[in-house]
């Protein structure tokens, strides 16, 4: 009888391999031609996305992301590796991989690196606590595409989000709490999530019922009023509607209504990024600030935290 071995693959979205402008329109390119993140026809979208959007935009994100790089690299990536290595710590007998949808270390790399050590049950986390067809479905297509290449499969375990787990919400609950004890409770809480277009939740992605899931639960435990809990939705791109509130315009309203004190919150992002770090900590805060806010706290990502950590185990765990 074969022996079976457990193995667990981290999925996130990936990262530029460098802040350059070469090194994010390779990375955009790959990104944005995934008909999951862009489903316009190819026919149409990829003249723009070549003639257009690459040109243009790749040297301004380039300059974003120098502006947020660590020394150990891409912040995205630094935490990625450092979450890959708790989790494997936490469980010594069980291989851990990262792989990112787009980039470097690739999905091909890390399931050659599981499968070549005898794994033959796979659980995959992608690392999206809210589902989305433009992020865990990617995933899935991702890891679907690798798989083509093998005679033998490993039986698979698909975590398709965990917006509501338990060990997710308290893991956020604590880092909430922490902001509250050293900064005092802020007039309003802000949990900023990743948008997508109106469009795909119409045609049937349940992502804002997550994300209004993830809301409710955090809520609940936390000693603020819920009407000071607010949800709203960041980093839109193009032209069509978004889902709403959009976070830019609701922070430049709030003081206007008396809201002077924010923490800021993303629990959509499970590593700190460029749409944490800069677009968040920076660019959304200098909005509250100029628009007469007085106080802007940005709450991180779960990152490498402990609780986070064992949220995984168990999420993982519980797959076996």
């Amino acid at each position: 009888m074969t022996q079976e071995k457990h193995g667990v693959l981290l999925v996130n979205l990936g990262t530029p391999e460098a802040p350059t402008s070469a090194a994010v329109k390779r990375y955009l390119k790959e990104f944005l031609s995934d008909p999951r993140v862009v489903d316009t026809s190819p026919l149409i979208w990829k003249p723009i996305l070549n003639g257009a959007i690459l040109p243009i935009r790749s040297p301004r994100v380039a300059k974003l992301y120098q502006s947020i790089w660590m020394e150990e690299g891409s912040p995205l990536l630094v935490y990625s590796r450092r979450q890959q290595r708790a989790l494997a710590a936490s469980m010594p007998s069980v291989p851990v991989e990262l792989g990112m949808s787009y980039g470097a270390p690739s999905l091909n790399d890390a399931i050659d690196k599981l499968l070549a050590q005898g794994v033959t049950q796979l659980v995959v986390l992608p690392l999206y606590p809210q589902y989305s067809c433009s992020t865990s479905a990617a995933v899935w297509d991702g890891v679907a595409r690798v798989l083509r290449g093998y005679r033998r499969l490993p039986s698979i375990r698909f975590i398709s989000d965990y917006a509501e787990h338990p060990a997710y919400i308290a893991a956020l609950q604590q880092s909430v709490e922490r902001a509250f004890a050293e900064h005092g409770q802020p007039d309003r809480l802000v949990l900023s999530f990743h948008g997508i277009p109106k469009r795909y939740a119409q045609t049937g992605d349940d992502y804002p019922q997550r994300c209004e899931d993830t809301r409710r639960a955090l809520t609940a435990t936390l000693p603020l009023p819920a009407e000071r809990v607010m949800l709203t939705y960041q980093s839109r791109f193009g032209r069509e509607p978004w889902l709403t509130p959009y976070t830019d315009e609701t922070l430049k309203s709030l003081p206007a209504q008396g809201v002077k004190h924010i923490q800021l919150i993303c629990p959509g992002f499970s590593a700190d990024c460029l749409e944490t770090l800069e677009e968040i900590k920076e660019q959304n805060r200098e909005i509250f600030l100029q628009a007469g806010g007085e106080k802007f706290e940005y709450i991180s990502a779960l990152n490498d935290d402990p609780a986070h950590i064992e949220m995984m185990r168990q999420l993982v765990t519980q797959s076996f």
